[in-house]
């Protein structure tokens, strides 16, 4: 289920027209509060939200989601005005997963719908990693740590499970944006520290293994092993 968050009702109705014509099922939201309440009884598998919205508007939103442990993992594509670049990246930096800039066509819309979707979906081929204590469940999408539970958002997962996966191996930065984000979008976001830093405070001792290999990028340390 698409969930369209747009106070435009024309826009919003052909946006629930062209997901249901492709195959999705899709509802809309003309408002925050609408679509919040909503969220209690329903889960759906993505969120287009537009940033403009009358009372809660999109960023708002996106940060009461991501701060929940119950709608962080929702994938959400954010639809921004043209021209406000300042929207782009504080969508990002707030762990959007896309974004489309206004006026966009109805096919681009489904085409981004599609491929956020897709990455969406655990690729690994081992269900479990492991390090130490450290249980990543790449089915559950969870987290744990000597049995307790660590809460952490799609994009810190999704960090987390590349470089568990490759113990050793150094990832640029540029490599990382494009494998979590899908995108080589950089300018001078800070998201990727932001994401680096919050993942090394939730993961506690664990959090010492994300190396930073200067002027480089990042990898799991297992020096420390021997």
């Amino acid at each position: 289920m698409i969930w369209c968050v747009e106070d435009d009702t024309s826009i919003r109705d052909i946006e629930i027209y062209t997901l249901s014509s492709t195959g999705f099922e899709a509802r809309g939201f003309e408002d925050g509060t609408e679509f919040w309440e909503a969220l209690k009884d329903e889960t759906p598998d993505l969120v287009l939200l537009d940033v403009m919205l009358p009372g809660m508007d999109g960023v708002e939103l996106l940060t009461k989601m991501r701060n929940n442990p119950s709608y962080a993992d929702i994938p959400v594509i954010m639809a921004t005005a043209k021209g406000q670049e300042y929207d782009k990246i504080k969508s990002l930096d707030l762990g959007a997963d896309d974004y489309l800039v206004k006026p966009f066509g109805m096919m681009e819309m489904v085409s981004r719908v599609k491929a956020v979707l897709r990455r969406c979906k655990p690729k690994e081929v081992a269900k479990v990693l492991k390090y130490k204590d450290l249980t990543v469940n790449i089915d559950e999408h969870t987290v744990n740590i000597n049995g307790e539970r660590i809460m952490l958002t799609y994009k810190e997962f999704e960090l987390l499970r590349i470089f568990v996966s490759h113990p050793g191996m150094v990832y640029t930065r540029d490599q990382l944006f494009m494998l979590v984000w899908n995108t080589d979008y950089m300018g001078y976001s800070r998201t990727l520290d932001m994401h680096i830093r919050t993942l090394r405070q939730k993961l506690g001792d664990y959090g010492k293994m994300i190396e930073t290999i200067r002027n480089v990028g990042y990898r799991w340390e297992t020096g420390n092993d021997k």
